[in-house]
């Protein structure tokens, strides 16, 4: 199973329209791949507070209208990061998963939002279930950058079936380091493959960290990008989670349980 990471910057100089045409084209270049993943809030910037009302849009705004047929003419998998939900109670931070032919399947609201007193926290409603979607080789579970900081999440997807986590962000480059250690953290304790797709460049003056990442159930880095824009690619192998959850049953020795 191949997937393709598109780590690409949010320039407040490029209208979103002409944003979303540009991830549409690259989604297109991932012909030949199984799951393409986009970054979280990349037609808004996940800083640009100011923009979060103005810029927000319905699940069938244009941001799906482009994403569901980039989805169906490159034939891939595509989680498209998030966007900015409006719903008919507030906004919230939204990730979209769309079939290989163009069809929305599931949408995810991201359930710990970061900011603490301001910003996204106050901004956005919280979304209030773990979701997975099913694959076709593996069952993912989905999350968004802060939620990555929260292990109980992950390990309720865990419970759930997941075998791989998909994790859109607009993680700050100051804290990268958390990142790729909270990115392996998670693939070691529930010994499941995570995919992070990080953004490029600035979002209203917040430099982000890059440097995507996918890694294995054994906490081992398969692929991982560096700061600037780039597609990171990896092949995933759906059998290693459960070879790996045999050969080192520690999930069976949970005691404090849900």
């Amino acid at each position: 199973m191949r997937a393709s990471l598109i780590q690409f910057g949010v320039d407040p100089a490029e209208p979103p329209a002409a944003r979303r045409e540009r991830a549409a084209e690259l989604v297109r270049t991932q012909r030949g791949s199984d799951l393409v993943v986009l970054p979280e809030l990349w037609p808004t910037g996940a800083f640009a507070y100011d923009s979060f009302v103005a810029e927000a849009e319905p699940l069938d705004g244009p941001t799906a209208t482009a994403m569901a047929a980039a989805a169906r003419d490159a034939g891939v998998w595509l989680h498209a990061g998030s966007i900015v939900e409006s719903a008919p109670d507030g906004i919230y931070n939204t990730s979209l998963v769309f079939s290989p032919d163009g069809e929305l399947v599931r949408t995810y609201r991201k359930i710990h939002r970061f900011g603490f007193d301001k910003g996204e926290a106050v901004l956005m409603g919280a979304g209030r279930e773990p979701v997975t979607v099913r694959l076709p080789e593996l069952t993912a579970g989905l999350a968004t950058c802060y939620d990555l900081r929260f292990p109980e999440l992950f390990r309720a997807l865990t419970d759930a079936g997941a075998q791989a986590f998909v994790v859109p962000a607009g993680w700050p480059a100051r804290r990268r380091e958390h990142w790729t250690l909270l990115a392996r953290a998670r693939a070691v304790e529930d010994q499941a493959y995570v995919l992070a797709c990080g953004t490029a460049g600035t979002h209203a003056g917040v430099e982000q960290a890059g440097h995507s990442i996918v890694v294995d159930p054994w906490g081992e880095v398969l692929a991982e990008a560096g700061p600037g824009e780039q597609i990171l690619v990896a092949e995933i192998d759906p059998g290693r989670v459960a070879r790996t959850r045999e050969d080192f049953p520690a999930l069976k020795d949970r005691v404090i349980k849900r």
